[in-house]
């Protein structure tokens, strides 16, 4: 997370940039971004980088071994309800998500919400056509949240980073500003994603897991044959 993290917090200075232009355009943000360059350029020459790369092709490993671990019945039926509770699993941890979200909307509850997103389009892409809803709509929707979700997120870790011991975005002067657009960041991007998610997981899990069970049963039966011509 640190050499990903550090460049990510470079890239809010940047977007807090172009949505503040009034704000921003005397280079008041500048002084931060140079120390967040410098933290990025630490962290990319120690052991952390090669650390995450290391992390990272352990979990691909081990996903392979549990792809080729899985084994999925033959009766379409069977095969259709394991994919449902998959996905009804990942809708339900995306309800609980949203709702604690949208009850307390703490940096953690909107971190869960980005993960049970990141979930569901992954079972997105591989459930492809059994999907009963329009699937490139949803995807590109789900896609959308994860990424403002991800703007919320680096704004929700560079303001714990601004009341850090050491004060290692700078002092008070620099980062008064800082604090101001962060907080409004953080205001605009939960009231969208809280609407989006909504849109998306707002319907009952168990509801949506039995329209994929459906679509599913019907696309792996085996094809009916047709009846041939009736002997005279």
């Amino acid at each position: 997370a640190g050499p990903r993290e550090a460049t990510a917090l470079i890239e809010t200075i940047d977007r807090l940039g172009s949505a503040f232009p009034d704000e921003t355009a005397a280079g008041e943000l500048d002084p931060v971004r140079e120390r967040l360059v410098l933290r990025q350029h630490e962290l990319h020459a120690g052991p952390g980088l090669d650390a995450a790369i290391n992390a990272a092709v352990a979990a691909c490993r081990e996903g392979l071994e549990r792809i080729d671990r899985l084994s999925l019945p033959d009766q379409p039926e069977q095969a259709a309800d394991i994919l449902a509770e998959g996905a009804r699993a990942a809708l339900r941890r995306a309800k609980k998500a949203l709702d604690k979200a949208s009850s307390r909307g703490e940096a953690d509850d909107f971190h869960d919400l980005r993960k049970a997103c990141k979930t569901h389009s992954m079972h997105l892409s591989l459930l492809g056509r059994l999907w009963p809803a329009p699937i490139k709509a949803r995807r590109k929707a789900v896609d959308k949240l994860g990424e403002r979700l991800g703007e919320l997120h680096d704004v929700f870790v560079m303001r714990a980073l601004l009341v850090a011991a050491g004060e290692p975005l700078g002092p008070p002067e620099d980062t008064r500003l800082l604090r101001k657009l962060l907080k409004r960041a953080e205001k605009s991007l939960s009231k969208t994603c809280l609407a989006d998610a909504a849109e998306l997981f707002g319907d009952s899990p168990k509801r949506s897991a039995r329209a994929l069970a459906r679509k599913a049963r019907d696309d792996l039966a085996p094809p009916h044959e047709e009846a041939g011509p009736v002997a005279a």
